[in-house]
């Protein structure tokens, strides 16, 4: 019995190998914001968030399976809720179980499983009487078909012979065993046996048998003996014990599986919450399939930067449709890199199959996401800081193949503004020319004339608003760079009065 709720025809494993410039995309889009508030302390939800979002889907089918799943969550919240709940408490009774036991093998292992059973049998039928109570409210192939399995494979009849099969295992009339001698004495075919139902109880008191029999009993001292005797039982009892182990184990295994996959869309929903609460939009994005050219948006923010302030943020509009690469430009402070998060934590939910933080997003699926952002001095450097951001690069074009999205802000802007304007440029053709998306924000003016002037067909260019009196609006629009660094907005704020317009202030 599985789940089946994050993918149509198989198990969700948050386990999985970390990627080349996983760290970097972590830290650069702030995603631990994302996955604490999505967990809310709960380390089940937070793994699964965190792995969804960094694995990604790479359909359209896989996202729209996981979006309607969603949205039936989103409409049924308590449901949800009380589902994963039963899951959590099914693995916390487990566990507490386990604890107690400290054998694997034999007897051990049937009073192991025989504990784990009844209580995980209760829960299913807590879980079996939801599913019939409400499964008419859900509409996703997802929700439908688990419902439908819960259904079918927990009737009545399944519970009455569980129940049967786990009283007989409680050998509360001891244990009747059979063997055969092999070819060299030993006992071999060690097999359980069900008493006649004349012998049930008192079962030592007379023969199972009419034929002659023999007994031994154990002298209360004699602890070798004791010892054997238990070791015939182990023997006697280990089939069925392993056998009733693996059935223990397939609850188990289903109700992890439901605990790790519920998590992620009670995670989304602990997000969704937050978001609400304070105004901001979200929607569920629509997926374009692989060689498309598809990006645009509407009131698209930044959750990680909304999760940290009481007010709302800024949204902004982007139409980049048919464009490979994408420069930002104009002046600090003006929502240059809150703009950049906001697209890079976008498409990483698109691909989870979670909404967006937007009122309309649609987007061309990538391979992977990944970002190169300026760092600053750190004492623990082997190297200059622009030998780093070579590394750093280097490393990052031996994993991008194509149909990736590479990130970037104010890389190279280490060295000289031609230096840097010639590295960067290298990077952002070679990049787009073998068919990623690059979305790059630099105060390298040469830069932004150069592909201004030769690239402007697949190039879109946007630029951060500033005020007649240097005030941000935060908004990033379209126009093309200007030869100016707004230096003096800082004499400015520094010295509170107005500075010289000369030609070192632009």
């Amino acid at each position: 019995m599985k789940s089946l709720l994050m993918f149509a025809d198989r198990d969700f494993g948050p386990a999985r190998e970390p990627k080349i410039g996983e760290p970097d995309l972590i830290q650069d889009l702030e995603l631990d914001t994302v996955w604490d508030a999505m967990a809310l302390g709960d380390s089940i939800i937070r793994e699964s968030a965190r792995s969804a979002m960094l694995a990604g889907l790479a359909t359209e089918e896989e996202i729209r399976y996981r979006q309607a799943v969603l949205a039936d969550c989103l409409r049924e919240p308590a449901v949800v809720r009380e589902i994963y709940g039963l899951a959590i408490e099914a693995m916390a009774s487990e566990r507490q179980i386990r604890r107690g036991i400290f054998s694997d093998r034999g007897e051990g292992l049937l009073r192991w499983s025989i504990s784990v059973l009844e209580i995980l049998i209760g829960v299913l039928k807590q879980l079996r009487t939801l599913a019939a109570s409400q499964a008419g409210k859900f509409r996703s192939e997802g929700f439908t078909r688990f419902f439908d399995t819960l259904e079918r494979e927990l009737d009545d009849e399944y519970f009455a012979q569980i129940a049967e099969h786990l009283q007989r295992l409680h050998l509360s009339d001891g244990v009747l065993g059979s063997a055969s001698l092999g070819k060299h004495g030993q006992g071999i075919d060690y097999a359980l046996r069900v008493p006649r139902r004349e012998n049930r109880t008192f079962l030592l008191r007379r023969p199972a048998v009419k034929k002659p029999s023999f007994s031994w009993t154990v002298p209360p001292r004699d602890d070798a003996g004791g010892q054997a005797i238990s070791a015939l039982r182990d023997r006697v009892l280990s089939l069925v014990a392993n056998a009733l182990g693996q059935s223990t184990d397939h609850v188990v295994s289903f109700f992890a599986a439901l605990r790790i996959e519920l998590g992620f869309y009670v995670g989304c929903l602990n997000l969704h919450d937050r978001l609400l609460a304070k105004g901001e939009p979200t929607c569920l994005p629509d997926p374009c399939p692989l060689g498309t050219s598809v990006l645009n948006a509407r009131s698209l923010f930044d959750p990680c930067l909304s999760l940290r302030i009481p007010d709302r943020v800024q949204g902004n509009e982007l139409r980049a449709d048919g464009k490979r690469v994408i420069i930002i430009t104009g002046a600090n402070q003006g929502g240059k890199s809150t703009f950049l998060r906001s697209l890079g934590v976008a498409q990483l939910m698109m691909q989870a199959g979670m909404f967006v933080g937007a009122d309309a997003y649609a987007a061309t699926l990538v391979r992977g996401v990944f970002t190169h952002y300026k760092r600053e001095e750190d004492a623990t450097m082997k190297s200059g800081k622009f030998d780093e951001e070579l590394a750093r690069m280097g490393k990052l074009t031996s994993v991008i193949d194509t149909n990736d999205l590479l990130i970037c802000n104010e890389s190279f802007a280490a060295t000289n503004e031609r230096e840097g304007s010639e590295i960067a440029s290298e990077v952002i053709r070679a990049m787009a020319d073998t068919g990623n998306t690059v979305v790059f924000v630099t105060h390298l003016y040469e830069l932004a004339h150069r592909f201004h002037q030769d690239h402007a067909e697949t190039t879109l260019f946007l630029r951060a608003e500033r005020g007649a009196d240097g005030h941000r609006t935060f908004r990033i629009a379209e126009a093309e760079p200007l030869p100016i660094s707004y230096s003096e907005d800082l004499y400015r704020q520094t010295f509170g009065s107005e500075a010289p317009v000369t030609d070192d202030a632009r």
